[in-house]
């Protein structure tokens, strides 16, 4: 049983390694190494629970890696209810989304790359929900930074694809210079590195309120908080499948992850800073997802507001409650994006949700599966994210009346873009694809995604079949799979295992099937009627404006704030126009000092006048005897002249 934990941490990165030296050409048998790692490691994961449950005897295991002077490192796993939940989270959903990859990657010509790209990404994220110390967290955090940018920028041909895997790579590398320094502040308070041991050292005290902020700027980067969240709707041009790893259960909920699991180094300050941040993102994100066309584009954007509002449980002093949410999360948005892989498949890789409709009648499992996850992301009873999400907003209403305010009107936002998503593109009428794109784009797959800078933009081909064909089975079980537990996530128990992690934390814990699923309705009933009433009402002006609409109505209603929702409250211009020339112009100076004051003034000045002095004394360098002789008499008479002269 000891040895389960690191067998589960390092078999993908045996899978990727296998992959990227012996089996490129071997397309089958690369995906087999990598699906079978991941399932290997999923199928452990519960057996080592089963074994030891979800607090093992001994929590922690480690070598010694580094030493230096009284300066030492462990390379360890922590085990807890926290990282081995998590375990099973990210091999379960990452296996899901693997097997789903056979089939929708399968024409691809760089299908063995991804497969080993897939696993190097699940070995780090793996690693940073078992370190046990911060310098080893700090190396997967840069490692799923490159795994993310090795597959975001997949399609690295196309020049929108590999500017998206530029930006989300710079975007990080921001966050994480702080999270550098935090975590030398922390180690400078504690003399340690080890999470354990730091956690003991700080039972009487918090370390300072600007540490705590370096600590959050990294999950603010990888969880894609105001103002680093530009990066995350630009990490669609990677494939659907690297879409739905990334938002679901992986990358961006490291930086929940890590926030929960440092919670003990944050005081009042930092965290009220923290749940305005999370609540300013998780608003902002649901208003731009309003107007966004672009079916991936809708469900990034609700990334970006889900994790709003896990960082915001956590700034409100929740982290069990941004766990589950995190937990529930997981199950409903990698079902969403897997979905829409789905319909992007059955429509020629078309992404624009004004060029679909009618797929209820045609792809009836894709519809109900989406169905199920729209749901639970919109928090109807009785399906996970209603439990999740109304224990964050039952701990807002108790701590901050502004922030209770902002995630029930997110809520009702979150319920509009979700069903004006599902009447548009399942309801209605059918729409064939324009067929007038031709050129590069102008046949069927492989070309996954090459256009526009999107995953496709691929319209409707001629002669190719009507859109609308349901998918196939390899696609399809994981879409049935996902859906079973974004229907039953939140009431299987998962919320109490977060909870007896975090005891300090208010909230009953239900013991009972049954109490679970009315525990809500038990615990804080107005917040509970209170989040279903603004779901329904959300679903309602969907209904109004969207169900038998064959143009979206917003932008004659709402003017110019429709043209900046849709252009994203242009963010990525003004970085353009404010940072990014500032950064150039900095480069600019920097390269000006460096050519012509350092180089020239100081290197080839230097070098100038030592040439010019060698000259000078090559002239008397003659190799001539009289001139030599000629010389030294001189010499000897202006010598004499000088003291006899005295």
């Amino acid at each position: 049983m000891n040895a389960l934990p690191w067998i589960i941490l390092f078999l993908p990165l045996g899978a990727a390694a296998l992959i990227t030296l012996f089996t490129l050409h071997d397309r089958r048998l690369s995906a087999g190494l990598s699906i079978g790692a991941v399932l290997a490691g999923f199928v452990l994961s519960i057996i080592f629970i089963a074994s030891t449950g979800w607090e093992p005897l001994v929590p922690e295991a480690a070598v010694r890696w580094l030493e230096i002077g009284g300066f030492q490192v462990d390379f360890g796993v922590r085990l807890d209810s926290l990282s081995l939940l998590m375990v099973v989270l990210v091999t379960g959903v990452a296996s899901a989304i693997h097997i789903y990859s056979w089939d929708y990657m399968r024409e691809e010509p760089g299908f063995s790359r991804y497969f080993a790209c897939l696993s190097l990404f699940t070995f780090s994220m793996l690693g940073i929900v078992l370190a046990n110390n911060f310098l080893q967290l700090f190396i997967f955090w840069e490692l799923v930074g490159l795994a993310s940018y090795l597959l975001i920028g997949f399609w690295y041909e196309r020049p929108s694809a590999a500017d998206a895997a530029k930006k989300a790579f710079l975007v990080n590398r921001l966050g994480d210079f702080g999270f550098i320094i935090g975590i030398l502040m922390v180690w400078m308070t504690t003399k340690t590195l080890n999470l354990g041991e730091m956690q003991q050292g700080l039972s009487a005290g918090k370390v300072t309120t600007l540490a705590g902020l370096l600590i959050f700027c990294g999950a603010a980067g990888k969880s894609a908080q105001f103002p680093l969240h530009v990066w995350l709707p630009d990490a669609m041009e990677g494939p659907t499948p690297v879409s739905a790893l990334i938002h679901a259960a992986t990358m961006v909920a490291a930086g929940v992850y890590m926030l929960c699991r440092v919670d003990f180094l944050f005081n009042h300050p930092a965290l009220e800073v923290m749940a305005w941040i999370g609540g300013f993102t998780a608003l902002m994100a649901a208003v731009i997802a309003v107007q966004q066309d672009d079916i991936k584009r809708i469900l990034a954007y609700s990334t970006l507001s889900q994790l709003g509002y896990m960082v915001m449980g956590v700034g409100l002093g929740g982290p069990a409650a941004s766990m589950f949410h995190l937990a529930t999360h997981a199950f409903f948005k990698a079902l969403l994006f897997l979905g829409a892989g789905s319909v992007i498949l059955s429509m020629h890789h078309e992404q624009d949700i004004w060029k679909m409709g009618g797929l209820r009648r045609t792809m009836p499992v894709t519809y109900w599966t989406f169905m199920a996850g729209t749901l639970a992301l919109v928090a109807i009873w009785p399906f996970s994210g209603f439990f999740s999400k109304d224990a964050i907003i039952a701990q807002a209403a108790t701590q901050n009346f502004g922030l209770y305010g902002l995630a029930l009107f997110v809520a009702l936002l979150t319920a509009l873009y979700m069903f004006r998503l599902v009447f548009v593109v399942f309801g209605g009428v059918e729409r064939v694809p324009h067929l007038s794109k031709g050129g590069r784009d102008a046949h069927p797959a492989p070309t996954h995604g090459i256009s526009n800078g999107v995953e496709g933009e691929k319209s409707g081909l001629a002669g190719a079949p009507l859109p609308g064909i349901e998918s196939g089975p390899i696609i399809l079980w994981p879409l049935r799979i996902l859906a079973v537990f974004s229907l039953i996530g939140g009431w299987i128990g998962i919320e109490g295992i977060f909870r007896s992690h975090f005891p300090g934390e208010t909230g009953a814990q239900a013991v009972s099937l049954g109490a679970q699923i009315i525990a809500p309705f038990v615990q804080a009933p107005l917040t509970a009627a209170l989040g279903l009433l603004a779901a329904a009402l959300g679903i309602a002006i969907a209904y109004k404006l969207y169900f038998r609409g064959a143009f979206d109505p917003l932008p004659g209603m709402l003017g110019e704030f429709s043209k900046a929702m849709r252009n994203r409250f242009y963010f990525d211009e003004f970085y353009e126009a404010t940072l990014i020339r500032l950064h150039d112009f900095l480069a600019t100076v920097a390269d000006f000092v460096d050519r012509w004051i350092v180089a020239g003034l100081g290197v080839r000045g230097t070098h100038g006048t030592t040439e010019l002095l060698g000259n000078v004394l090559r002239l008397v360098q003659t190799g001539n005897l009289q001139t030599y002789a000629f010389l030294f008499a001189l010499g000897v008479g202006l010598l004499l002249y000088l003291v006899l002269g005295r």
